[in-house]
Parts: structure tokens; sequence; C-alpha cells
């Protein structure tokens, strides 16, 4: 069985679109960083109209950016959407997107954090593999850039053994990867574009966020019926606002935990997805193994 379904390898000469989507980008440098990126891949890069805009907090309007995102996703001329950054504000493109345009020729986005809402609309409608990885604009690094081209351009097993992996309850679990930041997993629930969660390995990541705003958002996950429907849960890095603390000796394993405790599924800690230098490419909708004991997650 291909992991990545219909998904063709990306490689050398493969035409990549560099879409900026969610938040406002501030910095020049970071749209040349992510042209270099994506040329030290060996792909060719084709930068979003759209990309140096701005419409407040937002990398242009609704309007403008959804152009660039449905201009990318409707050329045969683009191989790859390779995410500039993410932020706030892709959920509000997701009743604007061309879905139909990407289920009749599907193609790797790449991204994380706020374009966990576009993952999980194409999960949706389109049922394809998409990329919980580096956005083009990051520093990456050698052990996320190995993940990165074994995902995309070998498409072998990206992840494997978390080293700084912590065992939060023991077990083993089979099934599709969904995820990704837990507040927009959370957000979309209640909504058409919402994750299936069923038999699924869910993963998690969040930053910024304090102990018990995690907790509560693990606690919608339980109330709204979701967690309990899921294969396993997978943690990834999680850490407070600057210059906090995990508050009153409560700890972001400790409300995770609780909630794999009471949705009855393994559930592995420490694994490298989310806001770090050494991250993991996880292809979403891809079939996986959990071992929880092994701090292992593979896809299969």
């Amino acid at each position: 069985m291909k992991p990545f379904g219909s998904l063709k390898p990306l490689g050398a000469g493969s035409r990549v679109a560099l879409v900026a989507p969610a938040g406002i980008i501030r910095d020049p440098a970071d749209i040349e960083r992510a042209r270099e990126n994506a040329q030290s891949l060996g792909y060719i890069p084709i930068l979003g109209e759209h990309c140096g805009a701005a419409c407040g907090y937002f990398a242009g309007t609704d309007q403008q950016r959804v152009h660039d995102l449905n201009s990318a996703i409707g050329s045969d001329d683009v191989d790859a959407v390779w995410f500039i950054r993410g932020g706030y504000g892709s959920m509000r493109l997701l009743p604007l997107i061309n879905y139909a345009a990407f289920r009749a020729n599907p193609r790797p986005l790449i991204g994380f954090s706020d374009l966990t809402a576009l993952h999980a609309a194409v999960q949706r409608e389109c049922g394809t593999v998409t990329f919980h990885g580096p956005t083009a604009r990051g520093k990456l690094s050698p052990f996320s850039r190995d993940s990165l081209e074994r995902a995309l351009l070998q498409h072998e097993d990206p992840c494997g053994v978390a080293t700084l992996g912590r065992t939060l309850r023991p077990g083993r679990a089979r099934g599709r990867l969904v995820g990704g930041n837990l507040a927009l997993v959370t957000a979309l629930i209640g909504t058409p574009y919402s994750f299936d969660f069923d038999g699924a390995i869910l993963i998690i990541e969040d930053i910024g966020e304090q102990v018990y705003r995690v907790d509560r958002m693990m606690r919608q996950l339980l109330l709204a019926g979701a967690l309990q429907q899921c294969a396993g849960l997978v943690a990834g890095d999680f850490r407070p606002p600057p210059g906090e603390t995990e508050l009153d000796g409560r700890t972001y394993d400790e409300v995770i935990c609780e909630a794999a405790e009471e949705a009855g599924i393994p559930c592995l800690a420490g694994a490298p997805i989310g806001h770090i230098q050494k991250q993991w490419t996880v292809p979403l909708g891809a079939m996986a193994e959990l071992d929880t004991n092994a701090c292992s997650l593979h896809v299969v």
C-alpha cells in the first residue's frame, strides 16, 4: 500500500507555490528565506501574488489570500504548496477554497500551527494526505530537513522514535493520522471541517497556552466525544507564554494524561512536533502505528 495515496514524490525541479494564507508577513526576509529553503531542496519557488499584502494582522484580505491558494491548487504547473507562515486567519478561508480543483489534482500541502485548519478541511473535503511540517520561512534544522525530505521526496516514513518521548499511557494503536495545533483542532469541532476522529491517531501541539487552557481544550475533546473515538494520542511540544511557567504544580503532561485515561487510549508525549527546531513532518491522513512503550510513531 502506498502510504501517501496518489500523491507524487517531489524532486529536483518540482515547482512549489509559496503561499501566505494566514498571518501577515512583517519581515521581507521571511519571504526571501522561504525562497531559499525551497531552492535548497531543489525546488523552483513560485511566490503567491499577495504574499506581501497586509490587512490588519492578516497577509491580505480573505479574498487575496484565498486567491493565491486557489490559484496554486488549481494550476497544473504547481507540484506542491508550501505555506510561508501560520499565525491566524486560516479558518476564515475554509468556505472559499476550491476543493473540487484539489480533488481533481491533489498535491502536497505543507505547514503547521494555524494551518491545521487547512489540513482539516482538505482531509474532510478531499480525503487527501497533507503534511504537518515546517513552514517555508522557518530555519530548517538538519533533523527537520531530513524528515521533510523523507516525506516529500522519498515517500518514506518521516517519523520514528521520539528520543525525548514520555509514555503517559502505555499501549499500541494503529490508525489514520489527524490533528495538529490543539487550539485549531478544538475550534473546528462542531463545524463541517472538523477532523474525522473515528479510529484515528490524534497529534496535538501548541504554544503560548497556559496549562489551564490546554486542560480546557482537552476537556472539550472529551465532552464532544472526539477523544473517545481516537485510537491513540500523540502530544508534541507544549510551552506557556513567554516569561510564564506551568502554574500551581499542574503540568501539560498531567492534563493530557488525564484526558487519555478517561478516553481509554494510549498516549505518548514529547514527540518532535510543534513550534520547535527539530520537528517531524507528519503525513496527516496516512496510516500509522503508535507504540507508546517504545516512544515510536511509524507511518505504514
